[in-house]
């Protein structure tokens, strides 16, 4: 049976630790409370940016292209972790593992293709109407 004392010893360091860290957070939120200003004004609620005052509306409607990149940017950027992952175990998983590791990238390359094939990538109406009129005939 392991020594209980010796156990609570060691984490009496860490507790410690714990009990100073939830310290120092209410004390930097009480003192910012206290020395930080409470005047409400009409400057108080407009936006600032960059020391420019605001012009127009900040409703503005964004086309689902932005959208469309930065899912394209996660899937890849996801895509080269489980690379990297199994280029560190590439002599432990053998050829069973090169071939899994192809497979996944034809997968995500027959979804690029894909979309690329749609026009999903194609940002000027344009070249996207061209290449449906291809697909469709």
């Amino acid at each position: 049976m392991p020594d209980s004392t010796g156990l609570m010893a060691h984490n009496w360091g860490f507790a410690i630790f714990l009990l100073g860290v939830a310290g120092l957070c209410a004390f930097m939120l009480g003192l910012s409370a206290l020395l930080g200003s409470k005047a409400w004004g009409r400057s108080k609620n407009e936006p600032f940016e960059s020391g420019m005052l605001p012009v127009g509306s900040a409703r503005l409607r964004l086309s689902a292209k932005f959208y469309l990149v930065a899912m394209l940017f996660v899937i890849f950027d996801i895509e080269a972790l489980f690379l990297f992952a199994w280029s560190v175990s590439v002599r432990e998983s053998g050829w069973a593992g090169f071939v899994e590791a192809l497979v996944f990238i034809a997968i995500l390359l027959a979804g690029l293709v894909y979309l690329w094939r749609v026009g999903a990538l194609d940002w000027a109406p344009e070249g996207r109407r061209k290449r449906q009129a291809k697909l469709k005939q």
